[in-house]
């Protein structure tokens, strides 16, 4: 990967704020840029007694428990590296965190930021490759970062532009709405990338645009950004996906069209079985439910419809495959995803984690696994995000509501 490195260090990121393009300079040139000091998150700090109260009220399936893991302002997707030494969860702000635990009592003892000497613009998707590289997926950015598990201790790191700034989407569709992006490791050892699109229904003089780019879809490329392709169409904002263990396949969680109502449409579960096929947006608003804005037209295009079906508006987020040997053989292969909760619903809904089961013929079914982050006034106390599967088995929940991640384990 040396050439690699040395090529696209070189891209020049002509967009990005002076400071940051001059610091970026020097890491691709491994010069030191002069910053000195990370930000550490206590541990101990009180906040954290009163999010342990809370999860004393989840309710779970029998053998299992969640404790707090870590104190994480603003936690979002989040990516173990491949020696399991370090934890990086994404943010939609401008802070990537590094979670250890340094002691091994699998509860975290430091979080600090990473890579403190540059500037993050809504760094929500991270991801390693099993060789250990480090890939970062911005507003408009997409960065690698070699052996970031070892040298998250610096606050200079290696850090290499493979999208550079303002070419993931064209400049003039950077938006505040549909940003945080997803950016997970293909069987074909390439970047599968989201790219919400920033309408509520995306308008018809968009579409050929954002058909051409990826916008509303889930594009691929190769690992050095090159070979870019659209994968997926028809996608409304997509904050969550992987692949089966077993068959590859693409799955992905999708948000649906708001202001339909409090029980239209339902929010989805995808499967995606080959490059190009279509999920619908914006003809259908979630499942087979019309958008308003369409509704009577034909479509132009052959749709393929959700997999599973999720209550409306709940904010289905961040999803992983259950690889891992702990919890009971039921688990194995299916999937645990991450419900927001609902930010305009009449009776909030979501705030929980679930799970879908998928039989030999990819059927899914989906269920609540944890659940209990909304009171009985119908506040939250938690808005999970993500989920991610550790190495001896037990499952991380991240949540930006109250800046923590959770781990639920199972014993008999």
């Amino acid at each position: 990967m040396k050439h690699l490195l040395n090529a696209v260090a070189a891209c020049a990121l002509m967009t990005a704020p002076v400071m940051a393009q001059s610091n970026l300079e020097k890491l691709g040139a491994f010069k030191v840029t002069g910053t000195k000091d990370h930000t550490y998150i206590d541990q101990n700090a009180p906040e954290a007694e009163s999010i342990r109260n809370v999860l004393t009220g989840i309710t779970l399936p029998d053998g299992f428990k969640i404790e707090l893991y870590a104190l994480v302002p603003d936690a979002r997707h989040m990516a173990m590296a491949p020696q399991g030494t370090v934890l990086f969860v994404g943010t939609k702000k401008s802070k990537v965190w590094a979670v250890m635990d340094r002691n091994r009592d699998r509860v975290a003892d430091e979080v600090k930021d990473f890579a403190p000497s540059l500037e993050f613009d809504v760094p929500n998707g991270v991801a390693f490759t099993k060789d250990g590289f480090l890939y970062i997926a911005e507003r408009n950015r997409v960065m690698m970062y070699p052996a970031a598990e070892f040298f998250h201790e610096s606050p200079d790191v290696v850090a290499v532009p493979i999208v550079p700034q303002g070419t993931l989407i064209p400049v003039e569709e950077e938006s505040y709405n549909h940003t945080a992006r997803v950016v997970k490791v293909g069987p074909d050892d390439k970047l599968y990338i989201s790219l919400g699109q920033p309408f509520n229904v995306a308008p018809p003089e968009k579409l050929d645009l954002y058909n051409e780019v990826g916008i509303g879809g889930i594009i691929r490329m190769n690992r050095d950004g090159t070979g870019r392709e659209v994968y997926t169409y028809g996608v409304r904002n997509s904050v969550g996906h992987d692949f089966h263990p077993v068959t590859g396949e693409l799955w992905w969680t999708d948000n649906q069209v708001d202001g339909m109502g409090d029980d239209i449409p339902p929010g989805e579960i995808n499967r995606q079985t080959e490059m190009g096929q279509h999920f619908g947006h914006p003809w259908f608003g979630g499942g087979t439910v019309r958008t308003n804005e369409y509704a009577g037209q034909e479509v132009p295009v052959d749709v393929v419809h959700p997999a599973s079906e999720t209550v409306a508006h709940a904010a289905d987020l961040g999803m992983s495959f259950y690889t891992g040997k702990m919890f009971p053989a039921k688990y194995k292969n299916a999937i645990f995803s991450a419900q927001h909760g609902s930010w305009n619903r009449t009776t909030p809904v979501g705030a929980r984690v679930m799970v879908t089961f998928i039989d030999d013929e990819g059927n899914a079914t989906t269920e609540p696994f944890a659940e209990g982050w909304i009171d009985e006034n119908g506040e939250y106390d938690g808005r999970p995000v993500d989920v991610a599967v550790m190495k001896d088995g037990s499952l991380l929940v991240s949540d930006d509501f109250a800046n923590a991640i959770y781990r639920i384990t199972y014993s008999e």
